[in-house]
């Protein structure tokens, strides 16, 4: 059960963009007014505190909770920014009309090439839905090759709770991971 929950966060981390959107400007060089219905620039961040995400990838669901606050969300942001451009030469973010369409093609060694396109939605204030397809080739693990389907939806719950740390998900059946330690043992 948690191979779903596994694979949506790889998914998402897969999403990734080193490359930020430029700010768009005027025919006069000048950047939009605030008030101007442009799209954001920068990818959205999430807000600090616990969110609940559920994952539904492949006919299973599954529902964790994660502790954000800046440092981890700038780590692990749902956009995966950090990503290694080795492993991704590709990782677009792009954003459009109702949210940001996102590309990126990896290639993860014996883990096979991925290439996930997808479009995360919502006011990462207090909810988002992200939905992506991956398409795995060469993996030794043969069960992951194919075409993926996965959807994410968060909801903000509030602050962190005092036995929760920023990076810590909890996962189904109570078991706590750290993703800011998972990501030092890099």
């Amino acid at each position: 059960m948690y191979r779903a929950l596994i694979l949506g966060a790889g998914l998402l981390a897969l999403a990734g963009c080193q490359k930020k959107p430029e700010t768009p400007t005027s025919a006069t060089g000048e950047a939009p007014s605030a008030a101007a219905s442009a799209p954001m620039t920068g990818p959205p961040r999430r807000k600090a505190g616990l969110w609940t995400q559920t994952v539904t990838t492949q006919g299973m669901t599954q529902t964790s909770k994660i502790c954000l606050d800046e440092a981890t969300e700038a780590k692990i942001t749902v956009f995966g920014q950090q990503m290694n451009k080795e492993l991704c030469p590709k990782n677009e973010v792009t954003p459009g009309v109702g949210g940001w369409s996102f590309a990126s093609e990896c290639d993860m060694g014996a883990a096979g090439k991925i290439t996930t396109t997808g479009k995360a939605t919502g006011n990462f204030n207090s909810s988002y839905v992200v939905k992506a397809t991956s398409v795995t080739t060469g993996s030794s693990m043969a069960q992951a090759n194919g075409t993926h389907d996965m959807e994410m939806t968060g909801t903000w719950e509030g602050p962190c709770p005092a036995d929760m740390k920023p990076g810590d998900m909890l996962l189904p059946g109570g078991v706590k991971v750290n993703l800011n330690s998972m990501a030092a043992m890099k």
